[in-house]
């Protein structure tokens, strides 16, 4: 790589994707296509159904915006790369330019980070419901509900932007190729010849705020649920607020195990390759469980999704379907 004094302003980048592999693209194509179709009638699913209750929970809003961040996020990185995949004749990559890879990142890391506030938010929804069951409708309004989820947005939004206009301040010399299939800060901060470690200072301040504030407030809150259970006498009390926490949880270490092993480390252990593998998971595997997780562990998100398959499958029973009042869990 050429020294720092040699850097230039790209034009763009060239996103290398996956075309050192020929043979494989006709078959990754056919399996992310149907991963992303999935994972865009999952979350679809939920936000109708969401939408068709009258009467919602608070927890239900957090979800929803959730299923909106994960159809976005996927939006935001899987079209493209689809499309660069099904384009025969790419040898070296698929071309970017300057102002569109920037606009991909800090979309990515916008969406990203919004999550990550939201996370929170949901286990401080869990902590009142576990903590203070009496005071939850008083004190877990619909309007505090917007209020947080607002603030989760603009959030996410400053820090990507902050994010953003630092790494491509950056200096790029010598080759423009991404070994990426869409424009990720490890992949941009591995192209930038920087030499000292001032320059990945705006990456540590993100993840700072992005990772560990909402990391340190998940883990207050439920030090406090754990405290609260610990004095309830009643076991079966005990396993059932806590399985309200199972979906939640699993979400959790899902999206900061993986944003914790991608970002958070210095420049030097990065592997260009390896971690376009891992994205690869994270950016078409993860957006597909959340569904999953929270439609199978959630009743009011089971039964809404039921009065809405019904409506379209009219005549046909559907397992275990039900008029009954569900218990509120995340």
């Amino acid at each position: 790589m050429d020294s720092p004094g040699n850097a230039t302003v790209p034009r763009g980048f060239v996103l290398q994707g996956f075309s050192e592999f020929p043979n494989l693209r006709p078959v990754l194509f056919l399996l992310l296509l149907a991963v992303h179709l999935a994972t865009l009638s999952g979350n679809l699913l939920i936000l109708v159904a969401v939408a068709s209750v009258p009467s919602r929970p608070p927890m239900l809003l957090f979800l929803c915006q959730l299923s909106a961040i994960e159809l976005c996020y996927t939006l935001v990185v899987v079209p493209r790369f689809l499309a660069n995949l099904a384009t025969p004749g790419q040898g070296r990559g698929s071309p970017i330019s300057f102002l569109g890879c920037a606009v991909q990142m800090q979309m990515f890391v916008a969406l990203g980070g919004t999550e990550c506030f939201l996370l929170a938010a949901m286990a401080y929804d869990r902590y009142v419901a576990i903590c203070h069951p009496l005071n939850y409708a008083a004190v877990v309004t619909p309007g505090l509900c917007m209020r947080l989820a607002l603030a989760c947005c603009l959030g996410g939004l400053t820090v990507s932007v902050g994010l953003t206009v630092a790494v491509f301040h950056l200096p790029f010399c010598g080759s423009h190729l991404l070994v990426h299939f869409f424009c990720d800060v490890t992949a941009l901060l591995h192209l930038a010849c920087t030499r000292s470690y001032v320059d990945e200072l705006p990456v540590l301040g993100a993840c700072l705020v992005l990772l560990l504030l909402p990391s340190l407030l998940i883990l207050a809150s439920y030090a406090a649920i754990v405290t609260a259970l610990r004095r309830l006498r009643s076991s079966t009390g005990r396993r059932k607020a806590a399985s309200t926490c199972a979906s939640h949880l699993a979400v959790t270490f899902l999206h900061y195990g993986c944003a914790t092993f991608m970002y958070v480390r210095p420049k030097a252990s990065y592997s260009p390759r390896q971690d376009r593998t891992l994205a690869l998971i994270y950016t078409n595997v993860t957006p597909l469980l959340y569904p999953l997780i929270y439609s199978l562990r959630n009743r009011e998100i089971t039964a809404a999704i039921r009065r809405v398959l019904g409506r379209w499958l009219p005549g046909q029973r559907l397992p275990g379907q039900r008029h009954s009042q569900s218990l509120r869990e995340p």
